[in-house]
């Protein structure tokens, strides 16, 4: 397989196809952008399913199928980034530049699924081969080591891939999806300097920029997209658009929270591009209208979108206002807030301003891949509002609890996540 580009080739584009189907960031209504939607307080469910709403209701066990398929599916989707780098390494026929490709994007996948499984785990396995002998037996390591190996791993990436796709569509990393990734895994790791550097690197690439039509964000063709999966078959559009958008309350799964809609400023444009109210009567529900097909157009419009250019707008702007670098951040909070019809930032001092990014954060990016809950953790804010806003939550409810089967077939994993 690894001797001929095509086959090589298509065996990475495989893995993309694992990533939208399957696991933590597929578009269904198992992934990420539902189940932690509801985990936190941006979405009501409304479904009749016991095991599907126990996001909602912050009742994950160590035997719910949840996070057992989280951990199978992301593990199973590095097994075979691993498979990549590993035969792509051993190859005598490639040429070096499809292999610096083909290793790079792997080493990518590689990266981006271990950031999911430390931020939902905690400290996890770090697994870089195939050999199943070593991964069995496998030791969860600290969350900063695991940092540490997402950071070497995009480094090495960065190093590899070219600022130019090799897909149109944006479908394949390049360069500056590593730099964005890699500016993520900054801001969490509270490397500020960093993290402002890893951001700039993206915006300084004059192929993104804001789309000042809000309608335009989430089609294929965006200027701001980063890094997206290209749906199954041709005509077909995003599984977000289907897990998110009815026509009637009865019709709903997930719904917005009206505390969500209540929030939004006067004048952001975000609230009336962006969702969509469905009403039957007297009653009024709300659903995310980012993605607008839920079924096949002839030809695909919408691909689900990973990386977008606004958020590492936002990380540099958090990044530079505790730096204290306040004017900096400044522009590049109101750059967002602009692009959403909002007049600049009234935030004058540092924590006013880290405030005000955190907020904008909220309003760009809910219901995408988690965004508004890993904020709410990494800034220790959960037990604070969620506390109030989700009956029943306990602070052990920051992690997910490892699935009880992995934890019987390798007792070097150690204990259960606390509270489970």
């Amino acid at each position: 397989m690894y001797e001929d580009p095509v086959t090589a080739t298509a065996a990475m584009v495989d893995i993309y196809s694992k990533l939208r189907d399957t696991g933590i960031l597929t578009g269904l209504s198992t992934g990420a952008s539902v189940n932690f939607g509801m985990y936190a307080d941006e979405l009501v469910y409304f479904g009749s399913g016991v095991e599907p709403g126990l996001a909602f209701t912050n009742n994950i066990l160590p035997a719910s199928s949840i996070t057992a398929d989280y951990w199978n599916q992301s593990y199973h989707q590095v097994y075979c980034a691993n498979a990549v780098i590993e035969g792509i390494q051993k190859s005598s026929s490639l040429s070096i530049s499809n292999k610096n490709q083909l290793i790079g994007e792997a080493l990518f996948v590689r990266a981006l699924v271990h950031f999911y499984l430390v931020n939902i785990y905690g400290g996890i396995p770090y697994i870089t081969t195939t050999d199943y002998e070593q991964n069995r037996l496998e030791k969860r390591i600290p969350t900063d080591e695991v940092y540490s190996h997402i950071i070497g791993d995009l480094n090495l990436a960065a190093s590899l891939l070219s600022d130019q796709y090799v897909s149109q569509e944006r479908v394949r990393p390049n360069r500056s999806a590593v730099y964005a990734l890699l500016a993520r895994t900054y801001l969490y790791n509270q490397q500020w300097a960093e993290a402002a550097d890893a951001a700039s690197a993206v915006l300084n690439n004059q192929a993104y920029t804001l789309e000042n039509d809000l309608d335009q964000t989430f089609l294929k063709e965006s200027r701001s997209t980063i890094f997206q999966f290209m749906p199954k078959l041709d005509g077909n559009n995003t599984d977000e658009g289907t897990s998110f958008i009815f026509i009637s309350g009865s019709s709903s799964f997930v719904a917005l929270s009206a505390e969500l809609i209540n929030s939004f400023q006067t004048g952001d444009q975000r609230r009336s591009h962006w969702i969509r109210a469905v009403t039957e009567g007297a009653d009024t529900w709300y659903h995310s209208f980012k993605y607008k097909q839920n079924s096949n157009t002839g030809s695909s419009e919408e691909y689900s979108i990973v990386f977008r250019i606004a958020e590492q707008y936002l990380i540099r702007a958090e990044a530079r206002a505790r730096q204290g670098d306040l004017i900096g951040a400044k522009e590049d909070l109101n750059k967002v807030r602009n692009t959403a019809g909002l007049a600049n930032t009234p935030a004058i001092t540092a924590n006013e301003i880290i405030t005000a990014v955190l907020s904008e954060r909220r309003f760009e990016f809910f219901t995408e891949y988690g965004h508004r809950f890993f904020d709410l953790k990494r800034t220790g804010q959960l037990d604070a509002v969620l506390s109030i806003t989700k009956p029943g939550w306990e602070t052990t409810d920051q992690l997910w609890p490892l699935p009880e089967t992995e934890l019987i077939a390798n007792p070097l994993l150690g204990s259960q996540n606390p509270g489970y």
